[in-house]
């Protein structure tokens, strides 16, 4: 299929962990949305053997990668692993994807064309067009309390600022200095895009649709959404609630 993407050459990170009845689709589904776009499964020992399929997969599929670690050691840790990983290797755009199928790989290209117009794009559940399929009621409210938090404690102008469906360019995480991110959980989504907005680097949000998952476990915990609460509490004071002085850009909309 001819190529959708921005000249940036892509890497798309899927951090793993018990997910072996859908990495096959994944990896399948990601490699086939763009010829330019590679993919680095960051496993964390999984005792499902979702790391040996992931070698298999990445035996067959030149663009298909594996890092593997030593423990499950968090969502943040493999995700700096990952970033470690491509940065190392000249990759000049990043993005973040779940493994559970919840997104859908076919969307990868529109986020990396936006990423043309912006320095992160965050794939939103809660801007127009966006949808979220397959979620109980409670989950969905808590969700959406969630970013309202965010919000309110950071005045950070974002819809969906937990969304683990993302682009990053390379000077973005370059700059974030990575090392220095200790979240977990969804809580380094937040922190990765309050940073980015601190700073100055423009996020858009383009609309998907979130598909909760039909196999494997979630690995959401109370402990996960405590870290979440207490960690913005904390951010809210360390830093200014909107970027003081010249921004290197502006939050705004995608391009057309």
């Amino acid at each position: 299929m001819p190529s959708e993407l921005s000249d940036l050459r892509a890497l798309v990170v899927v951090p793993t962990y018990n997910e072996v009845e859908t990495l096959p689709t994944v990896v399948e589904r990601a490699l086939a949305a763009d010829e330019r776009l590679e993919l680095l499964v960051v496993d964390d020992a999984s005792p499902d053997g979702t790391g040996a399929l992931a070698d298999r997969l990445a035996a067959c599929h030149a663009r298909s990668h594996v890092l593997h670690r030593k423990a499950k050691q968090g969502l943040g840790g493999a995700y700096r692993a990952g970033f470690a990983w491509g940065l190392a290797r000249g990759y000049g755009a990043f993005c973040e994807m779940d493994a559970d199928l919840s997104h859908d790989p076919a969307d990868l290209p529109r986020l990396l064309r936006a990423l043309k117009g912006a320095d992160v794009v965050l794939g939103s559940r809660y801007v127009h067009s966006g949808r979220v399929e397959n979620w109980p009621t409670r989950r969905r409210l808590l969700s959406q309390a969630g970013n309202r938090y965010v919000h309110a404690l950071t005045a950070m102008p974002i819809a969906d600022a937990t969304s683990g469906f993302r682009a990053y360019r390379r000077d973005v995480l370059l700059d974030l200095d990575l090392a220095s991110v200790t979240s977990e959980g969804y809580a380094f989504q937040l922190e990765l895009a309050l940073r980015a907005w601190r700073a100055g680097w423009r996020i858009v949000e383009v609309p998907i649709t979130f598909v909760e998952r039909s196999a494997g476990a979630s690995k959401i915990s109370r402990g996960i959404m405590l870290e979440a609460v207490w960690r913005v509490a904390l951010w809210a004071t360390q830093g200014p609630r909107r970027p003081a002085g010249v921004n290197r850009r502006s939050v705004g909309s995608p391009p057309h």
